[in-house]
């Protein structure tokens, strides 16, 4: 069983909204694979700060950047360049088909930023459109104008009136896309795998046509990659395992492998801000840029991705071995973003059961585990997942 929070903390955790339930655990240390309560009990974490966690709990090479550039510099002010900020920059577009990045603190920012250079293009290239194309079930943030572009069912009746402009469409579906278009639309934009929806991944066609879509009628193509980005899929970014080439690509999560950072990335083509239109108190903030920095390198030493392709591997295997044994449903996703489907059992419940011995897990959907690991996760901590899983099933059973 976990031990309850401590009188005196139980009384001061009113103080905090209740945006969402939480279990009665207060933790107190995270290192590796492993977070440790008030009373020291270990918890093997498969959720990492929802796919935020890169490299695991307080990695060495992330104290060591936070402690270093602490020593050196903080915060200059957005108003001037600083190293860390230049340096992180120059490395996300060395490594991808991108040549401009804005920072910014969070996933959902970072899509706002998105949704307004699309606008200011439409404004300057494109007779002032400015509707965006998103799909049913996508998850783009908790802004108001991220919210409006989110096709979470959840969120329809929330904090009227939203901002207009979005288009939503079924996802993976091409032709309903393509009747969706009129001459105000300026964008398409779409996570390729849909985490919050069940771990959905986007069809290889339904990508394509979509980037051919964006040709034929002068649109930019908008890839939300918050959560699958920095090698959660097995590559640094989602979109290069399509033959297409983005015109804007958002990152957050997995960039500061636990520290708030996040990041717009756009084409010469599509970078359009003025001077004014765009900011941030904290935007390219120093001490987190280092902390990004240390994450990419980590993330592109040449055995790294090599590995996160093993242990998907792995991964899955066992995930199948498992839903064969108690005929479970299937397993969906791409790299250490996995998702399985239990049919027969409330996965709420599961993951309740397997708080309660030591291993956290998420829930997305009523039948729907969602697995997101750090990307250095070993055999072990796997193991140790699926033996507690099947333990639960056969107490179900």
């Amino acid at each position: 069983m976990s031990t309850p929070i401590d009188p005196t903390l139980a009384i001061q955790k009113e103080h905090l909204m209740p945006i969402t339930p939480r279990p009665d655990i207060c933790f107190t240390k995270g290192k590796g694979h492993y977070l440790y309560d008030q009373s020291g009990k270990a918890y093997l974490d498969l959720m990492q700060g929802w796919a935020v966690n890169t490299l695991g709990h307080s990695p060495d090479v992330i104290q060591k950047a936070l402690l270093d550039q602490s020593a050196q510099l903080i915060n200059p002010s957005p108003a001037f360049f600083n190293k860390p900020m230049i340096n992180l920059a120059a490395t996300l577009c060395a490594h991808s088909v991108f040549d401009q990045v804005f920072f910014a603190n969070s996933g959902a920012e970072a899509n706002e930023g998105a949704i307004k250079l699309a606008r200011k293009w439409g404004q300057k290239h494109k007779s002032g459109a400015f509707k965006i194309i998103t799909f049913a079930q996508s998850f783009h943030g908790r802004t108001l104008a991220t919210m409006s572009a989110t096709g979470k069912d959840a969120f329809a009746p929330l904090f009227e009136p939203k901002v207009s402009g979005f288009t939503k469409v079924p996802f993976n579906q091409l032709a309903a896309t393509e009747q969706a278009i009129d001459e105000q639309t300026v964008a398409i934009m779409l996570e390729l795998i849909q985490g919050e929806a069940g771990v959905i991944s986007a069809d290889s066609e339904f990508v394509l046509g979509l980037a051919a879509l964006c040709k034929q009628h002068n649109l930019l193509l908008i890839i939300d990659e918050v959560q699958t980005g920095i090698a959660r899929t097995g590559s640094l970014f989602a979109y290069q395992q399509f033959d297409i080439q983005p015109d804007i690509m958002t990152l957050g999560k997995g960039l500061g492998g636990g520290v708030p950072i996040s990041a717009l990335l756009a084409t010469k083509q599509a970078s359009c801000f003025d001077y004014g239109d765009q900011g941030g108190t904290f935007n390219g903030n120093p001490l987190m840029c280092a902390v990004a920095n240390a994450v990419l390198s980590t993330v592109l030493e040449p055995d790294f991705m090599p590995k996160v392709a093993l242990m998907s591997q792995y991964f899955q295997q066992q995930l199948t071995a498992l839903s064969k044994k108690f005929n479970l449903g299937e397993i969906r996703g791409k790299g250490l973003l996995l998702a399985l489907e239990t049919p027969q059992h409330c996965a709420p419940d599961l993951v309740t059961q397997a708080r309660e011995q030591g291993v956290l897990l998420n829930a997305p959907r009523e039948h729907t585990l969602r697995f997101m690991p750090a990307l250095n996760i070993t055999q072990t901590e796997i193991d140790r997942c699926i033996d507690c899983l099947s333990g639960l099933l056969n107490s179900a059973a």
